[in-house]
Parts: structure tokens; sequence; C-alpha cells
């Protein structure tokens, strides 16, 4: 494992021809595409045509630029562009609307002297072509490459000058004055990797012997994130070696008290032997980078992970949706595209259930292994680096070898995947922003994503299944019941089980609750559990236990929506019955039929509401379940 008291790893360069020609030519380091425009995101966005800033037009001409800029020279779908610049609640008329920012954005593009091509149309939207212009991002990366070359050839007084020139892009937070909050993912990334390089800079320093003149700089660092192991290491070392042992002991506690306080943990095994190194008086001197080497041969091992969890106890039913992920994922060409079973439904829903029920059945078409990671962890989505680096070490990577960009992370992790048969389950998704990069590039493995919404544009990325899950039936819901309570309702009058199975909504989760309560109220009967679940007001809190709880997962839903159509899921909840036509939903929502049509759709892709068919007019019918209707009253 990697030490603490070692400079900051450098990042791995994936193109040898590239880390063979970078040399240290520091007139040559900024000097903009001749012609071409200049464009910033590492700070507020800002365009610039000879040294001159221009104006890129309003909030949402510039979300649409942002976007396109956070993916240069990649397509980004105009459904995707619609979904982040209107976060969730785009008009009906999105579509032209994103045309008619991208023609305005061109105007200005042109208006500024600039004829090369800026944003290109390609199906199925647009995409940043970066050959004839500059995006700071690009630059930003190429200096910390440089930089790292630099530091292996052993020039450290030029690394750190790199490293410099590459942090003086930064003019404040990324994207700062872009409104929308879709930028967000990527935002994370690119302050994760101007962190890097600022904890790469200080290490180069320390071991250039800057103590002194790092102390400021690296006491504000820590006093901004003080959850970060490497810039407190690096503190304690800079105080240590100008003579101020007692501050680097101090700063050592005071990191302790913040980690329990906030985490609920100790500082890391690395800090706390720094520690007794202080306290023992020992010499810390940090040894120089290494020098380029030829890769070692642990970077070609190989480790066969088998990640899955255990399957759902009492998984019943689902016959149908089996056999489509057997055909779409199983059997494929060696050279046939990368196939992806997208599974969606409604919280509750039994997605993770299926998608381990097929994974354990289908497991032994995958020999290379299985990985497995839920991304919402804490209630929260888990970054693709994190996730990259979890499953990088799962297949056998070392942790100094792995990278901390995280698109250099998924090209290692694209290329230890080349050639295998892995099966790589992605549980819970929130967006494809989160999956993109998780997906490998052979046809060979299989993947299985589950969520609710979300990931339109996965299903235009790959040779994508999408499974849309249902409620059971009522047969399936009974022998649910029958397997978690382990058949100890073989008396219990059949039609008492179909009461109950319905109340429950046929939904997996809320069967195996009442099975559970069941089982742990064993002087209870069947009949006795019905009597409780026909309360409409107690039915939720009765099938809500545990930290996993029907509740809890309909919360979250809750969270994740956009302001307007969370407070139209609360008005809609106030219906009396569980079907509602247009008009009914209108009036509820107090706004016209266009606007209403918009919001309850929001909920249905959501997965919140089913469209059950159409009025005699020809508009469209929705059902609630019951279960979500007295969620949705609630909530507020």
């Amino acid at each position: 494992m990697e030490s603490i008291f070692s400079p900051c790893p450098p990042r791995p360069t994936s193109d040898s021809s590239e880390r063979t020609t970078v040399d240290y030519v520091p007139t040559q380091r900024r000097q903009p595409a001749k012609q071409g425009l200049e464009f910033r995101i590492l700070g507020p966005l800002e365009v610039r045509a000879r040294s001159e800033s221009i104006a890129v037009g309003g909030p949402r001409q510039r979300a649409v630029l942002a976007a396109l800029l956070l993916s240069p020279d990649q397509v980004v779908s105009v459904d995707s562009l619609i979904e982040q610049v209107w976060s969730g609640s785009p008009p009906s008329t999105g579509r032209t609307q994103v045309a008619i920012c991208v023609a305005a954005l061109r105007k200005v593009f042109r208006a500024a002297g600039c004829e090369q091509t800026v944003i290109a149309t390609v199906t199925p939207g647009y995409v940043f072509r970066s050959d004839s212009h500059t995006l700071d991002t690009v630059t930003f990366a190429r200096l910390v490459r440089a930089g790292e070359e630099q530091a292996r050839r052993g020039r450290l007084a030029e690394a750190a000058d790199l490293m410099r020139d590459a942090l003086g892009l930064w003019r404040g937070p990324a994207l700062s004055d872009v409104t929308s909050n879709f930028a967000e993912v990527e935002v994370m990334r690119l302050d994760e990797e101007r962190m890097h390089a600022i904890e790469r800079q200080m290490a180069l320093r320390l071991e250039l012997g800057e103590h002194d003149a790092l102390l400021g700089e690296l006491t504000a660092l820590v006093q901004a994130r003080p959850l970060r192991d490497r810039m407190r290491a690096y503190l304690m070392l800079a105080q240590y070696r100008s003579g101020r042992r007692a501050e680097a002991l101090e700063t050592f506690r005071e990191g302790s008290q913040i980690s329990v306080e906030e985490l609920g943990i100790g500082l890391s095994t690395e800090l706390q032997e720094l520690h007794q190194l202080i306290l023992q008086d020992e010499s810390l001197d940090l040894a120089a980078p290494a020098p380029a080497t030829a890769p070692s041969s642990q970077e070609d091992s190989w480790s066969t992970p088998a990640q899955l969890p255990p399957g759902i106890h009492g998984f019943v039913g689902r016959a149908t949706e089996l056999a489509a992920l057997d055909q779409a994922l199983l059997g494929r060409t060696e050279h046939a595209p990368l196939p992806v079973g997208c599974i969606t439904g409604s919280p509750g829903i039994g997605k993770t259930g299926l998608a381990l029920s097929w994974a354990h059945r289908a497991a032994s078409h995958f020999p290379d292994g299985q990985l497995f990671i839920d991304l919402q962890e804490n209630g929260l989505p888990l970054h693709p680096r994190e996730v990259l680096h979890r499953f990088l070490r799962a297949l056998g990577t070392p942790a100094d070898r792995i990278p901390v960009g995280v698109e250099e992370c998924a090209a290692l992790y694209r290329s230890k995947l080349d050639g295998r048969r892995v099966l790589i389950t992605l549980d819970n998704a929130v967006s494809f922003a989160q999956v993109r990069l998780l997906l490998p590039g052979s046809g060979k493995c299989g993947v299985l994503v589950t969520g609710r919404d979300g990931l339109n544009d996965l299903l235009e990325s790959s040779d994508t299944l999408r499974v849309r899950l249902g409620a059971l039936s009522s047969d399936e819901s009974v022998s649910m019941l029958r397997s978690i309570t382990r058949d100890s309702l073989t008396a219990t009058d059949p039609e008492t089980l179909r009461t109950l199975a319905a109340l429950c909504d046929h939904i997996p989760l809320a069967l195996r609750a009442a099975g559970i309560r069941l089982q742990s109220r064993q002087h209870w009967s069947a009949d006795d559990l019905v009597a409780r679940l026909r309360d409409p007001e107690q039915r939720l809190a009765e099938l809500s236990h545990g930290e996993n709880s029907l509740r809890s997962r309909f919360d979250r839903c809750f969270q994740n929506l956009s302001t307007r159509v969370a407070a139209a899921y609360h008005r809609l909840g106030s219906i009396d019955t569980p079907e509602f036509d247009l008009t009914t939903g209108a009036k509820t929502l107090s706004t016209t039929s266009a606007e209403a049509e918009d919001l309850i759709e929001r909920l249905v892709d959501a997965h919140l509401l089913e469209v059950v068919g159409r009025d005699a007019w020809g508009g469209f019918r929705y059902r609630w379940k019951e279960l979500l209707r007295f969620h949705a009253r609630a909530a507020g």
C-alpha cells in the first residue's frame, strides 16, 4: 500500500509516446491556438478571442456551452442537454430551446471572428471541437502530465514550476457562475484533480527543502480541507522540519479530534505512524520521486473478483424478465456491442432482487469474475472515481498504480477488462453521468444497471435492454409471503393472504416487510396484520421498519425531485382516488393542462405514477400505488 510519507504518487500516463516527447519549455506552455478561441471553465465560464473576453449570452446559453465544454470532443445528446440545463423540469419546447441556444452561441463565435468550427451537430446532439481552440481543462491536464514527467527525470524544480503553472489556470471554483446544478459530478472531479496537483506540488517543494516557506500555505489548505490526510501529513512534516515539533503534534491532535467528530473514526494508519515517528524524533526525509521505469509486473496482475452479495430471500416470479436478460446478455459473439441490461421501476419494486437473482444464475458465464457496487452510499451518490478505484483494486491493481484522474482511471479499467468476461452490476444508479465511465469497452463483458430514472442516455450509448418492472401478480405475492414466513402461513385462508398482498400493493419490499412483521410477531395472525393495514394513516408506518424501509426508499425518491415536481407530487397525493385523469390533475395543481401534463409525466418518468390508458377524449389516465399516494399526501 502506498505510504503517506512518500510524495503524492504521480499520475500514470497512458500514452507512452507523449511521455517521451514532453519536455520543460516554459515559453511554450500556455500559447492559445492561432485564431481560435480560448475557453475557460476553471473558474467562472469565460470565452476569449484575441485575449479579449466576449459575452456568450444568458444563463441558458452558458449552461449549454458548459455542458459541451465538460465533454470536449464527445457527443452530448440533446436529451442530455435538456436534462442538464433544466435540472429535471424541462419545458415541452426543450429541444427547440437547445437548438436556439446553440445557434446563438455559433453566432457569437462568428461575430468574434472565429472561422473554425466550435460546436458541430452530430447525431444525436452536439460536440465541442477542441482541435482549433484552447480549453483550460485540457491545458491543465497537459501541464500536470509534463510536471509528472519532469519529476520522473529528477528535475524537481522544473516539475514544481509546471505544477504551479497548471494551478495558475484556476481562477476560482469551476463553473462558479453557471447556475444549473447538472455539473456537480464533473465539478467534483475537476476539484479533486486540482487538489491532487496541489498535493503533488507540496510534495515536490518539501523535497526541495522549502519547509519554512510552505507553512502558511499548508496551514490554510488544512483549515480549508481538514479531512484530507495527505495535506495534514505534509503540514506536519513541514512543521517538524522547521523545528516546530510541538506544532506538528498539535496538528495531529486537531485532525484526530475532527475525524472522530465528523466521521466517527480515527485518523488513517499512515498518519498515526507519522505521529509516532515525530514522537520518537525520527528523521523524516522524503525520497525524491522515482524516475520513469518500465511498468512492473504488478501492473499486469489480475485478481478474479466475486463481489455478488447473497440473493434476496423469497425472490419469486419475474420469469419473463429473467428470460429477456438471458437473451440480451448471454451468448454474444466476440465482436458484438457491449450488452447492458437496465432494470427500472418504482421504489421497492424489486430491481436489486431481480439483478442479483439473474447475476447468480449467470455467474458461470463470466469466468473472469463479478463486480458489484451500490452506487448510493448512505443515501448519497458515489462519485465515479471512487467506484473505479474500488473496482481497480478488486481487479488486482496495486493502490500506487491507480491514477488519480477519473478519465485515466476509466482508461485503465477498460484496459484491465479488455478480452475478459466479467459481469458488472451497478445498483441504484442515479444518472447516466454516474454510469458512463463504469462501462467496459469489451463486448465480452456484461453490465446490469438498476435505477429509477435519469438513464435514458444509457439506451443510446450501448446495446441496452430496458426491463421495466411492475408489481407482482396476486399469486406471486402470496408465494412470496409464504416463502418469507417459511411456510408458517400454510394454514392461513388464501383469501386473507390475497387481501394482505393487495394492501401491500404487490410491491416486493412491502411484502417482505409484512412477512418479517409476521415472523417477528408470531402471536399475530395474518388477519391481525390485515386489520392494522386497513387503516390508511398507519399502513405505510406498519410496513416501514429498519434502515432500508419502504418509507426511507420513498423519502429518497421525493428528495431527488425538483422543487416543482416535488410540490406536484404532494398535491396530487391529495386526490381521493388512486386513479385520475389529466383534467383532475390540472385542477388539483391549479394550472393549465399542458403544465400539469409536463409535471405528471415527470412523476411517470420517476416511476412514481403509472399510465393506465386514455379517457374518452384521448387524454391519459394515471394511477397511484396506494402506498405511494399515502406517502405523497404526507410529504411536503
